[in-house]
């Protein structure tokens, strides 16, 4: 609309292709890009580019650093350069290609934050081997299925997620025929490997295989992919997002280019805490982006609790954080290599919002009439829909899937955004009734109220969550027979509007919810935390359902928002 001023430029009426007529907002850029986008670094074809660049210029610089711990007691950071790295990622690329592993093979990396993840994926980009973190927080069988799914045949793994490695190996060895640990391996887990015809090496080992032959490095070109996300699935099996080179390029050059224009960008005397798990893109990203500036990082110690204590030891220029650390902050996607929008430094007119477009992409908003969003309206709100560079090549596996989200050069995010009158975005609602916690997980509430459903305590469950909070909470209208059956047979007394409020029967009914989570596989972050007893059904008198028995989320959000927040609030 032509009142959205400020921070974000119209570059492109909403016109259908077809006919010409109006079918969604006009196209905006940030206006730091109205006249182009961000600029690619010059000479940069790769990741391994980009670190290989940074190694000439500043070889004697700190790059990978982490607590000495002596005596059961962490001491200083101690540090790797930009050329220790690199000869260890030629030795480890080495090691990778002796194993009959090169260009587009697919190496899986399995563990917390440490300098050898970020060596290992160093050695893969050297050779145009693709990285794929392994992220076991997707569920219990995702290590196995990501390993099969993506054919991954050598992985680095931290040393005490090798047992989690051998359990999957029967599963897993038409695929995998190597892994190596970050660190040592016992005798009894080499054996285990290699009765499945796996080879199992340590670092210390891996390293020696490498200096046997030097493998001169050959890294891909931009458009060659580069790594494998798999990001955790709206109702089942997590999904391969693939993102080439040029999309983790793209997204350094806008998160350079921004900080440029509205702050100061990283130099080679920053020094970053890393601590967000590199199995997920924004830290991915934002790495990547130390590197290309010649900064370091420091590794945290994988402990929350002793986060403080690391960041007091490190004292780092650089920090991060998602929803779990800061509370409101919006989550970066995969899809997008991390983010699309960015509020800027000091502007506290954003606050509340995610910000104008990245510099590296087009961002416009799609009418979604049967949620009364309108993109042409005064105030537009729609599906946010984006185009640019840092756009993922599709879902691995999964054209179906990809056809969905990806139309005519557009990603669909799902997301509702309205935009403001200053050019950002604010995130209003989910297209469909699935969302993300803080953490990242994708959680498709209706299945999650059909297997809760089938608790026999209940008549009827809402179930609530958003990208702020790390867990979901529930509105339940339980079952007043079972209620009452459990009030006699446990001595309490009262009605059942009374026993709605009784808090030894609230923890029945969570307790029987949850086992019924249990008993049908539900993942972690979907069990619920808190729930409210309602005695007083949803009904249509209240707009809390439709006629036909479906639930009207905005409006119980709205109708229960006081109870909600409560419900959180009692939770921490």
């Amino acid at each position: 609309m032509e009142n959205i001023k400020n921070f974000a430029h119209k570059v492109e009426e909403g016109k259908d292709a077809q006919n010409g007529e109006p079918s969604h907002g006009p196209v905006y850029r940030n206006v730091f890009a109205k006249d182009g986008f961000a600029p690619m670094p010059p000479g940069i074809e790769s990741c391994w580019d980009m670190f290989s660049q940074s190694v000439q210029k500043r070889p004697h610089n700190q790059m990978l650093g982490h607590r000495e711990i002596e005596n059961g007691k962490a001491g200083k950071y101690v540090w790797l350069t930009y050329q220790e790295a690199y000869d260890l990622s030629i030795q480890i690329g080495s090691a990778i290609r002796s194993c009959d592993v090169g260009s587009g093979g697919r190496s899986g990396i399995y563990g917390v934050n440490c300098p050898e993840w970020i060596i290992s994926m160093q050695a893969c980009n050297s050779h145009g081997i693709y990285c794929i973190p392994l992220y076991d927080t997707l569920g219990p069988e995702a290590i196995e299925f990501i390993i099969c799914h993506a054919e991954v045949s050598i992985a680095f793994v931290q040393e005490s997620k090798i047992p989690a490695i051998l359990e999957c190996l029967p599963k897993c060895t038409k695929y995998l025929k190597t892994f190596v640990s970050f660190a040592n391996i016992s005798d009894g887990q080499r054996e285990v490997a290699e009765r499945a015809g796996v080879n199992a090496y340590s670092w210390a080992e891996f390293l020696s295989l490498g200096k046997k032959k030097i493998y001169e490095p050959s890294p891909p070109k931009k458009n060659d992919i580069c790594t494998i996300m798999y990001t955790s699935g709206t109702t089942g099996e997590p999904k391969g997002v693939l993102l080439t080179n040029e999309n983790i390029i793209a997204e350094i050059s806008s998160i350079d280019h921004l900080l440029d224009i509205t702050d100061k960008p990283a130099t080679e005397t920053d020094v970053y805490i890393s601590f967000l798990p590199l199995a997920h893109v924004f830290d991915r990203a934002i790495e990547e982006y130390c590197i290309y500036k010649s900064a370091s990082i420091g590794f945290w110690r994988g402990d929350v609790k002793l986060l403080v204590e690391d960041i007091v030891e490190l004292k780092p220029t650089i920090f991060c954080g998602v929803p779990r650390v800061f509370d409101r902050i919006y989550t970066g996607l995969t899809e997008t290599c991390a983010g699309s929008f960015s509020s800027l430094a000091n502007v506290f007119s954003m606050i509340g919002t995610v910000g104008p477009p990245a510099t590296i992409i087009e961002a416009k908003l799609k009418s979604v009439p049967e949620m009364g969003y309108d993109a042409l309206s005064k105030t537009p709100r729609g599906e946010i829909c984006i185009r640019g560079k840092t756009l993922f090549s599709g879902y691995y596996k999964r054209e179906d899937m990809t056809n969905e989200v990806l139309v005519d050069g557009w990603f669909h995010t799902g997301d509702i955004g309205e935009w403001q009158q200053d050019g950002t975005m604010k995130i209003i609602d989910r297209k469909k009734n699935i969302f993300k916690l803080s953490q990242g997980e994708y959680v498709a509430v209706e299945n999650i109220e059909n297997v809760y459903n089938r608790c026999s305590s209940v008549a009827s469950i809402w179930v609530y969550g958003n990208s702020f909070e790390s867990f979901l909470v529930a509105v339940v209208i339980p079952n007043p027979q079972a209620l009452e059956s459990w009030a006699t047979a446990n001595g309490e007394s009262g009605n059942f509007e009374s026993l709605c409020q009784n808090p030894k029967a609230n923890k029945y009914i969570l307790d029987e919810l949850n086992a019924t989570g249990k008993k049908h596989k539900l993942k972690g972050f979907e069990l619920l935390r808190q729930v409210h007893l309602e005695p007083n059904p949803f009904s249509v008198e209240r707009d809390l359902i439709t006629p036909t028995f479906k639930m009207k989320r905005p409006q119980l959000l709205n109708y229960y928002k006081d109870i909600i927040d409560d419900l959180y609030r009692s939770c921490k």
